[in-house]
């Protein structure tokens, strides 16, 4: 991939990965002209684990969001090898310390790419935990301890979430997928992006940042919606996401410095804490009592 970056760029390239990235080859390509752009290597390999959304459809929605001036743009591509050259986002990758120091930049980034194209594909998070479920099932991987003791509230928070129209949603926002630059948050790696109840993209960006009820309120409040849905759904981000690690630590070959086990039992472990709380049966009847 480097040598047809090269033949476009018509001169040498220096790569320098890009560390974060949990699953595809992600890295800064720069010529001696001082010209850089993002280079992301798509695994095929994740997408067969059920671990990312076909590469063709993250291809189409990386385009789409970029469309919005939230995502980068594609420079170039080669989708028969899975592969895209972006634009390179100059700013400050964003930590838990980050998103919460941006929550408001954060919910009008989230507001503009909810506004924009339709992607081409639909996501719930109901289904892809089904869809875990199934691949540990058949794999007999491990999962955290008690994991199935948390499936009955599980189907209490579906049953209890109204269907409301959805929008193009990135379905993965932990705090490095976000970039503060000079005009505002830019959000990037569109692995599992998909049209979504927009309550799960701040229910997840919550949970990834680790926020406590005052903070996800704030969120909601700046988004202008339910805080009750974006509770649940931060519940059910950890809920899902457990198996995610479960499932890559389990099937992918490449486990590198991570510790995916170890990831999955704390998500565990905060799902485990929110569903616990006093709270959770007030947020299942308000959710109940108050559609959106």
């Amino acid at each position: 991939m480097l040598e047809l970056v090269a033949a476009w760029a018509g001169r040498p390239v220096h790569e320098v990965p890009i560390k974060g990235g949990l699953s595809h080859r992600v890295s800064r390509v720069e010529c001696e002209d001082g010209r850089q752009w993002v280079l992301r290597v798509l695994d095929p390999a994740v997408c067969a684990a059920g671990l990312g959304i076909p590469l063709e459809q993250e291809i189409a929605n990386t385009e789409l969001a970029a469309r919005t001036g939230v995502g980068p743009s594609i420079v170039a591509s080669w989708p028969e090898c899975g592969t895209l050259l972006l634009e390179y986002v100059e700013g400050v990758t964003l930590d838990a310390a980050g998103v919460a120091a941006n929550i408001e930049g954060i919910a009008k980034a989230c507001k503009v790419l909810h506004a924009g194209p339709r992607f081409v594909n639909d996501f719930s998070i109901f289904d892809k935990l089904r869809q875990f479920r199934e691949i540990c099932r058949q794999y007999g991987l491990s999962r955290p301890d008690g994991y199935d003791d948390v499936l009955p509230a599980v189907e209490e928070i579906e049953r209890a979430m109204p269907r409301v129209p959805t929008v193009p949603c990135h379905n993965d926002l932990l705090a490095g997928n976000f970039i503060a630059t000079a005009d505002g948050i830019r959000i990037v790696d569109y692995q599992l992006s998909g049209n979504n109840d927009p309550a799960f993209e701040l229910g997840d960006i919550a949970a990834e940042a680790d926020f406590d009820p005052d903070r996800t309120a704030r969120l909601a409040r700046a988004y202008g919606i339910d805080e009750a849905r974006v509770r649940l759904f931060l519940i059910m981000s950890n809920v899902t996401w457990t198996l995610w690690f479960s499932v890559h630590h389990g099937l992918m070959a490449r486990q590198g410095a991570f510790d995916y086990a170890a990831e999955a039992a704390e998500k565990f472990a905060r799902a485990v804490r929110d569903l616990d709380d006093p709270s959770f049966g007030q947020l299942i009847d308000q959710t109940r009592r108050h559609p959106p």
